[in-house]
């Protein structure tokens, strides 16, 4: 027990970075970012968990949400994002992506932690694959015309506070 409790300082210092088989890193990884300022936001429409199309909506601004259910820096982020007034800002739209997880995970998660807001499955990575390497949780803001204002890694503790258009 002692030797493990190393190990689980350093992990969780380095935020919440997984290997291809689940195995927490112990080393921060170099962090890239695949998508710009400026650029256009490539999905229009994801797949919720109750298996409906949603599309990004015209003339509201967005907040994409890559997340993990697992992560404390991403419970942490859900709750913060809960707590603000962009939770009940009507011209917003919330879309919350879970990384490698599946419908029935983020399910559980949005009845724990009581979200109102839209969750897509990405079992495979398929969709964060095309934003970024690794890190969570990742937030994409978009204007109304779905391009990307700005991207934050939210493994700091007031990370909502940087959420801005």
């Amino acid at each position: 027990m002692k030797k493990l409790l190393p190990l689980t300082l350093v992990a969780t210092l380095f935020g919440c970075a997984q290997t291809e088989n689940n195995q927490a890193t112990y080393q921060k990884p170099n962090y890239e970012t695949y998508i710009t300022q400026g650029q256009a936001f490539p999905i229009t429409q994801f797949t919720n968990t109750q298996g409906e199309l949603v599309a990004l909506a015209e003339d509201k601004r967005k907040l994409v949400l890559l997340f993990a259910t697992w992560c404390s820096d991403s419970q942490r982020f859900v709750k913060q994002l809960m707590a603000s007034p962009l939770i009940a800002d009507p011209d917003l739209q919330i879309i919350a992506i879970g990384r490698e997880e599946n419908a029935q995970s983020l399910v559980n998660f949005s009845e724990k932690f009581a979200t109102n807001f839209t969750m897509v499955a990405d079992p495979n990575r398929q969709i964060y694959s095309q934003f970024a390497n690794a890190g969570v949780p990742r937030i994409i803001l978009l204007d109304n015309q779905n391009r990307v204002v700005s991207t934050l890694i939210g493994e700091a503790p007031n990370t909502i506070k940087k959420v801005l258009w």
